[in-house]
C-alpha cells in the first residue's frame, strides 16, 4: 500500500474541511492508497510521541460542512523558524528542515499534501528540494496568493463580512452615526474590497491604497444635514494613512508574525481630531470571518482541489500547488506559487467600479 500524508497549517480557513474529504474520497477509488494526517501540523510529525491519524472514512464522511480543520493547525510550526522555548523562558528561532525531512523519510509517506497559505507554501518549496514528494494546495481567506484566480475561504469570510455589515447599516441610519467595520486580509484589501461594494460603503480602505484622513472627513461631511445622516466605512485591518504605518501589536510568543487589528479604533480617533462631528462606534469582526460552515463556493472548489492534489501525487506530479485559473483546476510549480503576493492594485477593475458606485478610497 501506498500512504499520502495530509497536513493543515497557519490559520485555518472555511473549507480545510471540505478539502481533506477530497483528497481521502479520490485515494480511496484507487485501492493502493491509504491517507494519514499529521495533527496540527509539523507539530504531528515533531512530537513525541508522534501525532499521526490514519484518515478512514468513518473520520471524513460529512465533514465538508463543517468549517475549522478535524487535523488542527497551527502558525507555530515553520520548521524552517521553529520555535523553541528557552530555559529563561525566552523563544529561541530555529531551523528544523533537515530533521523534518529525516522523520519524514523514516515514515515512508509515498506523498505529502501540504495545505496551507503563502508560508505553508514556501516550506513545501524548501522540503520539496530537500527530495521530500510535496503537493501544495493553496488555503486563505486572504486571496492573497498570485499563482490562483481564487483561495477557498475567500467566499465565505467576504460573505460573514458582507452579513455584517447589512446589519450595521440599519443602526447606522438608525443613529445618524458613522459605523466602522474592521475586516482581516493582512497586507491584502481584497475582503474590505469585496465587503464594500457588496454592502454599499461610502468609504474602503485598504493596504495597498493609503489614505488622507482629511478626504475622509469631507466624505463624511457630505453625507450629513443639519447632524442628521449616516455613514458605513469598510477597513481593513492592514489599512494605514499616507506616511503612516499599519496598526499592529507583537506577536504572541512563538509566532513570527506581528498581530494587526485596532485599526478601526485608530481610524475613529484619527476622524474625531480631523474635525469629524459625526458619532462614531467601531466593530471588529476578527475570527467570526474564518469561523463556520463554508459556503457552496467553497465547499466546491475546496473539494477540486482535494481531488486534483490526490490526482497528481497518484501520477508522481510533485513540486507543483494546486490552483484555479481561468474556470479550470490546474497546478503551477511551488517556484511560481510562491514567486509573489497577490495584491489589490489600483487600476484594478473592482477598484474602478467600486470609484464608480461612489466608494471613496481616500486617496
Amino acid at each position: 500500500m501506498k500512504k499520502v500524508l495530509v497536513l493543515t497549517g497557519g490559520g485555518d480557513c472555511p473549507g480545510l474541511n471540505a478539502v481533506i474529504r477530497g483528497i481521502a474520497k479520490r485515494a480511496r477509488k484507487e485501492k493502493n492508497w491509504e491517507v494519514f494526517g499529521s495533527i496540527e501540523a509539523f507539530n504531528g510529525i515533531f512530537n513525541e510521541p508522534q501525532e499521526i491519524i490514519k484518515l478512514t472514512s468513518a473520520k471524513t464522511a460529512g465533514i465538508h460542512i463543517r468549517g475549522g480543520t478535524i487535523l488542527k493547525t497551527t502558525n507555530k510550526s515553520n520548521p524552517i523558524n521553529f520555535p523553541m522555548p528557552q530555559k529563561d523562558g525566552s523563544v529561541k528561532f530555529v531551523d528544523r528542515s533537515d530533521e523534518l525531512v529525516k522523520k519524514l523519510k523514516q515514515l515512508n509517506f509515498d506523498a505529502v499534501i501540504n495545505i496551507g497559505g503563502d508560508g505553508s507554501q514556501k516550506i513545501s518549496k524548501v522540503l520539496f528540494d530537500k527530495g521530500i514528494p510535496v503537493i501544495g494546495v493553496p488555503k486563505t481567506i486572504d486571496n492573497d496568493l498570485s499563482a490562483t484566480d481564487i483561495t477557498f475561504g475567500f467566499q465565505t469570510a467576504v460573505q460573514i463580512a458582507t452579513d455584517s455589515f447589512d446589519k450595521l447599516i440599519t443602526t447606522a441610519e438608525s443613529h445618524h452615526r458613522v459605523m466602522i467595520m474592521e475586516v482581516m486580509g493582512r497586507d491584502a484589501g481584497w475582503i474590505a474590497l469585496h465587503t464594500a461594494i457588496a454592502g454599499g460603503a461610502e468609504i474602503c480602505l485598504i493596504p495597498e491604497i493609503p489614505y488622507d484622513i482629511k478626504k475622509l472627513v469631507k466624505r463624511i461631511d457630505l453625507r450629513y444635514k443639519n447632524g442628521r445622516g449616516f455613514c458605513n466605512i469598510v477597513v481593513a485591518e492592514g489599512a494605514k494613512p499616507k506616511n503612516g504605518t499599519m496598526t499592529s501589536s507583537k506577536g504572541e510568543k512563538g509566532s513570527e508574525h506581528v498581530r494587526l487589528g485596532g485599526v478601526a479604533f485608530q481610524l475613529s480617533k484619527q476622524l474625531k481630531d480631523a474635525g469629524c462631528k459625526a458619532e462614531i462606534r467601531e466593530t471588529v469582526l476578527g475570527h467570526i470571518q474564518r469561523g463556520g460552515t463554508p459556503v457552496a463556493f467553497d465547499r466546491i472548489l475546496a473539494s477540486l482541489y482535494g481531488v486534483k492534489a490526490m490526482e497528481l501525487a497518484i501520477n508522481g506530479e510533485f513540486g507543483k500547488m494546486v490552483c484555479f485559473k481561468n474556470n479550470t483546476v490546474t497546478y503551477v510549480s511551488l517556484e511560481e506559487a510562491t514567486r509573489e503576493s497577490n495584491f489589490v492594485k489600483k487600476d484594478n477593475y473592482l477598484v474602478k467600479a467600486a470609484k464608480g458606485l461612489g466608494i471613496t478610497f481616500g486617496d
